[in-house]
């Protein structure tokens, strides 16, 4: 039988160690270890979307070092991928991933709904990085996202540099993975956001950024610009309890007005 304290003792060592695995990652990818995510039934599934789907680039919005470009290489995609990262160091490791990759450019700029400059707050797991301050309850379940530093990073709307980075590709299928400003990307895709085929989108459960947006108001808010939601996959938990936090909506442009019988 445990004692009083233990329970809350192995809650701190998990999140310790939660937060060490953080760390390790993020020391790896800024001394250039290119860092190989294994395959999940995830990466499968969507694989198996994106080619039924006929999808011709990916906008990778949010790139960190490349996890989610190496995963779809690793799981068959072969078209064009064009990714975002507006850390310094992150960028650095994903530039070098990007230019052994003839059909994969990357670009060091953060897209949101203004031009010009932001202020993105450096979180120790690199990952975390965002435009927003992160909540009480993102550092509870994750200690090692704290801010450790500011970066100065270039912004752009998408929809003023559509041309340039969906070119004649068709169907596009764009990742959001901006840590609680998916909304102000998609608001700054303008009228171009009609023009995506697909858009996986970083959806909270409980607010981990200031500002994030509540994950049934994005389903309703892409639902009336004509995305349904196709797919889930599992994000970020809690690692004491369980409970999740954040999951990913793979929503595709809607094929008519279809109805429940």
């Amino acid at each position: 039988m445990h004692k009083s304290g233990d329970a809350s003792q192995t809650g701190r060592s998990a999140r310790l160690r939660h937060a060490a695995r953080g760390r390790v990652q993020a020391v790896l990818g800024r001394a250039g270890w290119e860092i190989r995510p294994t395959t999940t039934d995830e990466d499968q599934r969507r694989a198996k979307l994106m080619a039924s789907e006929a999808i011709d680039v990916v906008l990778d919005i949010g790139a960190n070092v490349g996890q989610y470009g190496m995963r779809l290489r690793n799981n068959g995609y072969s078209g064009r991928i064009v990714s975002f990262e507006p850390y310094a160091q992150a960028f650095d490791v994903l530039h070098r991933t990007a230019t052994r990759d003839g059909l994969w450019d990357a670009y060091r700029l953060a897209l949101t709904d203004q031009e010009g400059e932001a202020e993105l707050n450096i979180a120790g797991n690199s990952f975390s990085s965002s435009l927003l301050s992160l909540t009480e309850r993102h550092l509870e379940s994750a200690p090692g996202s704290a801010r450790v530093a500011t970066e100065t990073v270039p912004t752009a709307r998408l929809d003023s540099a559509w041309a340039q980075f969906v070119g004649t590709a068709r169907r596009p299928w764009i990742k959001l993975d901006v840590q609680g400003a998916e909304m102000a990307v998609l608001r700054g895709a303008g009228d171009r956001i009609e023009d995506a085929h697909a858009l996986q989108v970083e959806l909270s459960l409980e607010p981990l950024y200031e500002g994030d947006v509540e994950w049934r108001t994005m389903v309703d808010w892409l639902g009336e610009r004509g995305f349904a939601l196709a797919a889930v996959e599992p994000g970020f938990d809690d690692p004491i309890t369980g409970r999740m936090l954040q999951f990913d909506g793979i929503f595709l442009r809607s094929r008519g007005h279809e109805t429940w019988l």
